[in-house]
């Protein structure tokens, strides 16, 4: 903070010196009274707050951009996977994951065969 300073003329020596403030000591020299430290202390507090809230505001955005775009590729990938292990989308680099033919045949080789056999236990309505 400036202060203003008015030069008298001294009655003591006859040089112009500082007009003496409340908190002027003259082997110290100037300093701040606890009320201009407590203004300055919550003006840069609020400085500080405001400089928090826009960086944390700026990492918000940025965040949520990056969330959303590993998401999308994460479902992209998952979904890919899916349709692969079903057999709707071709196999890979000729790694064949579907799953579709091999219950296929576990159904006509393991169940069938007991529905067959259950058929005469089941009631009639």
């Amino acid at each position: 903070m400036a202060r203003a300073e008015t030069q008298t003329k001294s009655t003591q020596n006859g040089f112009r010196d500082k007009v003496m403030d409340q908190h002027d000591i003259p082997i110290l020299g100037n300093f701040y009274t606890k009320a201009e430290v407590d203004a300055m202390v919550a003006a840069a507090l609020e400085e500080a707050r405001a400089i928090d809230e826009a960086s944390m505001a700026e990492h918000n955005f940025k965040a949520t951009i990056i969330s959303m775009v590993l998401g999308f590729i994460c479902l992209a990938l998952f979904l890919d996977g899916t349709l692969r292990l079903l057999g709707i989308i071709p196999p890979f680099l000729d790694i064949d994951i579907s799953i579709v033919d091999k219950i296929a045949e576990k159904v006509e080789t393991e169940v069938m065969p007991l529905v067959n056999q259950a058929k005469g236990y089941i009631p009639r309505i």
